[in-house]
């Protein structure tokens, strides 16, 4: 098999031939600044409007904003740094966070506030019991990721919001989305959060180009000042072309197909665990595969060091994740936190799929997986 086999899709995925085409026209044809007042102007304000709504539709949002953002980093920063928080007070941010969160908490703790860290439980989700014991009538600010972009795990998010609403009412409530919009079901009048961030180029959209949400009646002020576009909340001429590629991609992923790349990528996640469970000795599934994101199953085998199993398949083209692709410091973080063995603690490995990917791929995957192991444990051996 000589073409690329792309399992890495938590990390990022292939921008659609019909993103891409919307994204040139805008480059090329329709590449007027949103804000000038000529007519094409006009227009180009009016197809962002319409693409605000369709991405707040496909989330189901209750009353308030959505603001187009640089992608999920800013969208979290956003909420970290810019919600109110009254000094001193406490911040509770899950153990797992991807590091645009966990990173932005501990800055967040040096300037004295007490940020806590909610414990996650073995499959990367948090801990509801441990969220609990964190509580207290002080919380100001509560940042949970949806999804875990290193197993896929699904939060409770409805009823970490429900605890947090009980303990501390006038808290904001977070919620990182980047790895579940588009992967899930997302609806957040159900979920109830505040707040929550997205990212297209996790759902084959142009990087660069993400959101915010906000629920009315939440105050957070500007990260970035200047002409007062996005309402005053995100200065900077419009990203027009990556709006519009966002849109795209909600309409295609979302609204038209969701069900069909829900059910086969779901199918093709299956039928690797399977696949890995029959012909791999000793392989551990770390993935809730009862409640998570159905394009994702993060495995760690014994023995073996996952970034060497990375790049013996690169050989064989194929091209798989071993953690989150933004730090390495994040993904050696996160190993410690997931109470592995200490035989199975660096052979970590993430495989996301997307629809684009074929049954005789995954078949193609697993012998090479199983020729690889065995060089590898063979070479362990002499």
């Amino acid at each position: 098999m000589n073409k690329i086999i792309y399992l890495d899709n938590a990390a990022t995925t292939r921008v659609s031939e019909e993103v891409a085409n919307t994204v040139t026209n805008a480059m090329t044809e329709d590449y007027f600044n949103p804000s000038a007042l000529y007519l094409p102007s006009v227009n180009a304000a009016t197809a962002i409007r319409k693409a605000r709504e369709t991405v707040k539709s496909a989330m189901h949002a209750p009353d308030g904003e959505l603001y187009f953002t640089s992608g999920g980093t800013e969208s979290n920063n956003t909420a970290l740094f810019c919600t109110r928080k009254p000094k001193n007070s406490r911040i509770i941010v899950g153990m797992g966070e991807h590091d645009s969160v966990n990173v932005s908490a501990n800055e967040l703790k040096s300037q004295g506030y007490d940020v806590v860290f909610a414990p996650i439980n073995p499959d990367g989700t948090v801990s509801v019991e441990e969220f609990k014991r964190l509580l207290s009538g002080d919380v100001s600010l509560v940042s949970v990721m949806h999804a875990s972009n290193e197993t896929g795990g699904i939060n409770d998010i409805a009823t970490l919001v429900k605890m947090t609403r009980q303990a501390a009412p006038k808290a904001v409530f977070h919620s990182d989305g980047v790895q579940a919009f588009g992967k899930i079901p997302v609806n957040l009048r159900a979920l109830g959060v505040d707040l929550y961030s997205v990212s297209a180029h996790k759902l084959h959209g142009p990087k660069g180009i993400g959101a915010l949400f906000i629920k009315k009646g939440v105050s957070v002020k500007p990260l970035l000042y200047g002409g007062g576009q996005e309402k005053g909340m995100r200065s900077g001429t419009e990203n027009f072309p990556s709006v519009l590629g966002f849109e795209k991609a909600v309409e295609s992923g979302i609204i038209k197909n969701f069900e069909g790349n829900y059910s086969k990528i779901s199918q093709y996640r299956e039928y690797l665990c399977a696949q890995l469970c029959e012909h791999i000795p000793d392989v551990k599934i770390i993935t809730p595969m009862d409640k998570s994101v159905p394009n994702v199953l993060t495995v760690a085998f014994k023995d073996v060091r996952g970034e060497v199993l990375l790049h013996a398949l690169e050989k064989h083209g194929i091209l798989v994740g071993i953690g989150s692709a933004c730090s390495s410091h994040h993904e050696s973080r996160f190993k410690s936190l997931l109470g592995l063995d200490e035989r199975y603690r660096d052979g970590i490995v993430r495989f996301s799929m997307s629809e684009e990917n074929d049954e005789s791929e995954i078949n193609y995957v697993i012998k090479a997986i199983a020729d690889e192991i065995f060089v590898l444990s063979k070479f362990r051996r002499v």
